[in-house]
């Protein structure tokens, strides 16, 4: 009988990795990997915002590579499997979803991340961990750093630490950049980075507080800097001249033209 898909992936991950295998994948370490798994998973983002069915199909599978990867490793060691891994999972996921599982009620997703979060303090207190108990204890320190400010922000806000009203907000931000501007005239630099930080921090909190990203929201811009960066570019071009060779108030003006087009 022909093996599932999955069966056969592990089968084929762990040729590569017995003797005789491939002399690369038996090299690969836990840590070797983990710029893999990063780097994957960003290709996976372009793949969805990319719009590709097939695309998405494929760095969908090259992140499962690296899972299967690093369970086959563990493997080796005897310490666990992928399937230990699925059904832990498995575990979890219904033991998160009682609303759905079992018996009790959540109204909205609000209502589901409370229970959830409640749910994970009780999973450590089961587990005899001694160390703090922290709204903020389980993100991801590797998270980019406007990712990682949202989801602070956010898990701060569920257990009540938050704004009520965005003119609270925009007022903080109006705050922050007024610490920045004296840090500024103080020439001091010290001071200077840590406003700005605080400043960035406020603005992403506008951000969580409308309901976007900011990680996406600062990737759109970027993306539309550099198509307007290009079409000056190519104004200036056309014109037989280089960027280098234009006045501010030229490269302003093509500026303002791309803005307008693009």
């Amino acid at each position: 009988m022909k093996k599932q898909p999955l069966d056969e992936l592990r089968d084929i991950i762990a040729r590569l990795r017995a003797p005789g295998g491939c002399p690369w994948d038996r090299e690969q370490t836990l840590d070797t990997l983990k710029p893999f798994v990063i780097e994957e998973a960003y290709e996976l983002l372009d793949a969805i915002d990319a719009g590709d069915p097939e695309k998405h199909c494929e760095e969908l599978g090259d992140l499962l590579l690296q899972i299967f990867l690093q369970s086959q490793i563990r493997s080796e060691q005897q310490r666990f499997t992928i399937d230990d891994v699925a059904r832990r999972l498995c575990e979890k996921i219904v033991r998160r979803h009682p609303h759905v599982f079992g018996d009790h009620d959540a109204c909205d997703s609000a209502a589901v991340l409370r229970n959830w979060a409640a749910i994970k303090a009780d999973e450590k207190k089961d587990a005899g961990r001694t160390e703090r108990v922290s709204a903020l204890g389980s993100v991801p320190r590797a998270l980019p750093s406007l990712q990682k400010a949202q989801q602070v922000q956010t898990r701060a806000a569920r257990v009540g630490f938050d704004w009520t009203e965005i003119h609270d907000v925009m007022a903080k931000i109006d705050e922050e950049v007024s610490e920045l501007k004296q840090a500024l005239a103080s020439g001091d630099e010290s001071r200077i980075k840590d406003e700005t930080g605080d400043l960035l921090f406020s603005i992403v909190n506008l951000s969580r507080f409308c309901r976007i990203s900011a990680e996406e929201a600062l990737e759109t811009m970027i993306a539309r800097f550099i198509k307007r960066f290009h079409a000056v570019e190519d104004t200036i071009r056309h014109q037989g001249r280089t960027m280098t060779e234009c006045s501010a108030a030229e490269l302003d003006v093509a500026w303002e033209s791309a803005k307008r087009n693009a």
